[in-house]
């Protein structure tokens, strides 16, 4: 071997070293990194977003590191909340050898999936609640916008104005409205910016004019300024700030209609003296098919109604009601009260028209407050009388009158009252009672307390009872199997008076009962409690 050949062989040997030397900086700086075994613990970690696996890393912090990356990312470009579905899992292994990916190659790969899981952005939005209604719109414009359509409607000059504040009962921030006339607001603010109050002498001499001012003079009809006095809204209304995804925001004209058109509202109504099933339908824009279909407790359009019963009856209302307070100037003819004179020997049934009414005239200033549409109260403030009302003078009994009870327990209805097809010889075609088929022996009571004025055998009736009571009135109770009280003899309210049967011209076991008013038999049904 030469020299020549020694020196070719060394530089050789060199370039293959600065070689190596080369390609191992450049895999370490190009090529993933790498991870060594760890005994006893995992040292590599693979990453799963939404079923799809992402890449892998040396810990678990490195995961949820590049998923923060990640959303920050698709949301750099927003100033709303995103949102998208981020299912994020991390699964850990001990591997002898392996190679890692950098948190920011992690982070890209899900940015991808995010983006293409995302649903919507979430817009800072406002949640109106008004009981238990609820609408969402996009900007407090919008609601300042509403609820002041809301008001417009009774303030046609615009002198009241919405504020929002934040409702004193609530722990979280909640908004709630405040509504005050423009001259309230610029009174507080006139106040807000007065000088230190009166002292000394100032203040001696304010007292003394407020004294010597007269507290109250008899004002006269051009003093009043009429027209809108108060308003507020009737409903408790709680605003909050909310970000929502864009398709739960109502749109403000939608919102508007809900809020403020009619619609029809269950409402309980009590029954008053004089009321009928038509004439309630009536007062409320029904029909009396309306009401049957709204309470069960009403069979048929016959169903007797007892004042102090309930039904429920529909009326239109808006979701938001205003509340509004109105003085005003008019001229009307009126009616004086009604004046009653007690007579203590007369039944409360009993009435007799001492004074027929004339009508008065006079104008009036009254403070009236409406719900809505609707009338709710009336103060007159001012009166004048161009010429008195005459009233009505009625004399009336004070003595409660007797009630009537079914006299029998249970039983079926088998025949009412008035025209009928028997189909028995010696039975009338016109049924002058009430027949309930029941066996015989049933109990029978008196139906109202009264004197006996017969107990025994009647043609056609069987075996039968009359008795006489207190208002005038008699009932008859025929086809018993047994008597078991006698003339004269006095009774009372739902005593037992004889057993049920099937005596004189009869189809079959039943009791046979009647009501007479001033001799004439009516329908038992319309006056049984």
């Amino acid at each position: 071997m030469n020299f020549g050949d020694t020196i070719f062989r060394n530089k050789i040997k060199i370039w293959f070293l600065h070689s190596t030397l080369i390609v191992i900086a450049v895999w370490i700086l190009f090529m993933p990194s790498m991870v060594k075994y760890q005994k006893g613990g995992n040292n590599i970690f693979k990453v799963i977003l939404n079923d799809v696996e992402v890449g892998t890393v040396e810990s678990k912090d490195d995961a949820y590191k590049a998923l923060r990356m990640a959303r920050r990312a698709i949301s750099a470009n927003d100033e709303e909340l995103t949102l998208a579905t981020a299912n994020i899992a991390v699964e850990g292994s001990n591997v002898l050898w392996s190679s890692v990916d950098s948190a920011q190659t992690v982070s890209e790969r899900m940015e991808e999936i995010l983006l293409n899981s995302k649903k919507s952005t979430l817009s800072r939005a406002y949640s109106i609640k008004i009981n238990e209604f609820s609408v969402n719109l996009a900007g407090i414009n919008e609601v300042m916008n509403l609820l002041d359509t809301a008001l417009s409607k009774y303030d046609t000059e615009d002198t009241y104005n919405v504020n929002l504040v934040l409702d004193s009962t609530r722990e979280v921030n909640v908004l709630t409205t405040q509504v005050l006339s423009k001259e309230e607001v610029q009174r507080e603010e006139q106040i807000a910016q007065t000088s230190m109050p009166e002292a000394g002498f100032e203040a001696e001499i304010s007292d003394i004019v407020n004294a010597a001012t007269p507290l109250a003079y008899d004002k006269d009809f051009s003093d009043y300024d009429l027209g809108l006095v108060s308003m507020d809204f009737a409903d408790k209304v709680e605003i909050v700030e909310c970000y929502l995804p864009e398709e739960e925001l109502t749109d403000l004209s939608v919102a508007i209609d809900e809020v403020t058109k009619d619609k029809e509202t269950n409402q309980i109504y009590e029954v008053k003296s004089g009321d009928t099933l038509s004439s309630i339908a009536l007062a409320y824009n029904l029909t009396v098919a309306d009401l049957i279909a709204m309470n069960e407790s009403l069979e048929d359009e016959y169903t007797r109604i007892r004042t102090e019963d309930e039904l429920i009856v529909t009326v239109p209302e808006p979701e938001l009601s205003v509340e509004y307070t109105v003085q005003e100037y008019y001229e009307e003819d009126y009616e004086a009260e009604v004046q009653y004179v007690d007579n203590d020997s007369w039944y409360t049934t009993q009435t007799k028209v001492i004074q027929e009414p004339s009508a008065g005239h006079r104008n009036v200033v009254a403070l009236i407050t409406y719900l809505d549409d609707g009338e709710v109260s009336r103060e007159i403030e001012k009166e004048e009388i161009t010429y008195p009302a005459v009233a009505k003078v009625v004399e009336r009994g004070t003595i409660v009158p007797p009630t009537y009870i079914k006299p029998i327990s249970g039983g079926r209805l088998s025949s009412g009252f008035g025209k009928r097809n028997t189909g028995i010889k010696g039975a009338s075609t016109y049924h002058k009672g009430v027949d309930w088929a029941t066996p015989v022996g049933t109990a029978v009571v008196a139906s109202s307390s009264g004197v006996v004025t017969r107990a025994g055998w009647g043609s056609g009736y069987g075996y039968c009872i009359y008795i006489k009571h207190s208002d005038g009135r008699e009932t008859r109770y025929g086809h018993l199997s047994k008597v078991l009280v006698s003339v004269g003899q006095s009774v009372s309210q739902g005593q037992k008076i004889a057993l049920s049967g099937n005596t004189g011209v009869s189809s079959g076991p039943h009791l046979h009962f009647e009501i007479l008013i001033n001799g004439t038999q009516v329908n038992p049904l319309n006056y049984l409690n």
